[in-house]
């Protein structure tokens, strides 16, 4: 059995909620051309845009990051793993380590965006939070080019 891309359960589903891309696309606030290319795999979709997703088409969001950005899977771990363990401990570590914030110039707007990471799911190290970062970083400049 062939596991689905994002694209995949994106088009299924609209297609469920017998919606158009334009139409779903005026749901997000986004053009019909953006909606056809998350569809096809040729762009990922911001972490709001996700959310934005998940609400209009009534998805879950964490399976939704997975599938936009499946290397982070290793990197988030299972709520059931440590039940122990406070979610958000990883985030404070990093939160609260501000030589490594200053160190990797993190800014304000990076640290919402990862705030955000952080409430998709458990993110078992700080450094992890880097990884993910970095992958943004690297993301958004090749889009740009």
């Amino acid at each position: 059995m062939k596991k689905k891309t994002l694209g995949e359960v994106l088009k299924e589903r609209r297609e469920a909620m017998d919606l158009t891309q334009r139409e779903l696309a005026a749901k997000l606030g986004v053009k019909a051309s953006h909606v056809a290319y998350l569809e096809n795999g040729r762009r990922r979709p911001s972490l709001s845009l996700l959310r934005r997703l998940g609400d209009v088409l009534g998805l879950e969001t964490e399976p939704l990051f997975l599938l936009a950005h499946p290397e982070a899977k290793a990197l988030l771990c299972k709520r059931e793993a440590a039940p122990s363990k406070r979610p958000e401990n990883a985030w404070r570590k990093f939160l609260g380590d501000h030589a490594l914030l200053a160190r990797n110039k993190i800014t304000p707007r990076e640290l919402r965006v990862l705030r955000q990471v952080n409430m998709l799911g458990r993110v078992s190290s700080p450094r992890h939070f880097l990884f993910i970062l970095n992958s943004i970083r690297q993301a958004v400049e090749e889009d740009s080019i």
